[in-house]
């Protein structure tokens, strides 16, 4: 590894070593993702083969790769949704046995509830952890309120656009501090302008939650703003994983080592 790369690793996993407080008062700690020799699909149908990964904690790793190449494979097994059939799939170094409160999934569709407010959608996990009514429904206003969706709360899901109804799904995935955020596509369905938004609002929120993301995407140019590296998939492989300079930072689209990234990506990966 290089000497960037492990001071890059080093800021991570300080960061994440640190307990730290999100803005609704809920510890959240990233959480180290390996995959070893991994071969990773369902018995009649292997999507992807000898997978070797390690997302350190609270890293934001993108993953990009045509249709059907294996990254919602890859999140469903990070989720404790598929089992691995073979190799080792683990978090912090302990095997993923199924579904877990500490990771959260986020997909494209938004699944909230429709019979439910989305002041109760994003209620829902803490009530599952057990948390009082009292100081869920305070958490649940908070996050609302840090996604812009204050004045939406009483709403139920179909009286809102289909952004607000991402930033309400966001706001649900984060509310009870989960340790890893897994998201399959979710502003795929968005246009440009609302993806750009939501994009910068996902930077802002998980700032200080120490959380590490799995990010999935069909879009380059989203898995280079938003990702500290990207993992390339295709023809049932790993292809890669590559360093993203100056991540999250706008102003790097026409930076010439983005450029050149973002050159080598689409060649790699073919589109």
């Amino acid at each position: 590894m290089s000497t960037s790369s492990e001071t890059r690793e080093t800021t991570r996993t300080d960061t994440a070593d640190a307990a730290t407080t999100t803005a609704t008062g809920t510890a959240a700690r990233g959480t180290r993702l390996t995959l070893r020799a991994a071969t990773l699909g369902r018995p009649d149908a292997a999507a992807l083969a000898d997978v070797d990964l390690d997302v350190p904690p609270g890293e934001i790793l993108t993953v990009v790769g045509p249709s059907g190449c294996g990254k919602s494979t890859l999140l469903r097994t990070l989720a404790g949704l598929l089992p691995a059939l073979s190799g080792a799939v683990e978090q912090d170094g302990r095997p993923i046995g199924g579904p877990a409160a500490d990771r959260a999934l986020v997909f494209q569709e938004d699944a909230l509830l429709p019979w439910r407010t989305l002041l109760a959608n994003v209620e829902l996990p803490l009530a599952i952890q057990g948390s009082p009514r009292a100081e869920r429904r305070k958490q649940a206003a908070a996050w609302l309120e840090r996604v812009g969706l204050a004045d939406r709360a009483r709403q139920l899901p179909h009286r809102v656009s289909g952004g607000q109804r991402q930033r309400a799904q966001l706001a649900r995935a984060l509310a009870a501090g989960p340790r890893a955020v897994l998201m399959d596509e979710p502003f795929g369905a968005l246009d440009a302008q609302t993806r750009a938004g939501m994009q910068d609002l996902l930077v802002e929120v998980l700032h200080g939650t120490g959380a590490t993301v799995v990010f999935v995407t069909h879009d380059v140019d989203e898995a280079l703003f938003l990702g500290d590296r990207v993992a390339l998939l295709g023809a049932g492989r790993l292809v890669a994983v590559r360093d993203v300079p100056r991540p999250r930072d706008r102003a790097a689209h026409d930076d010439p080592a983005r450029v050149a990234l973002r050159r080598d990506v689409l060649t790699s990966l073919s589109i």
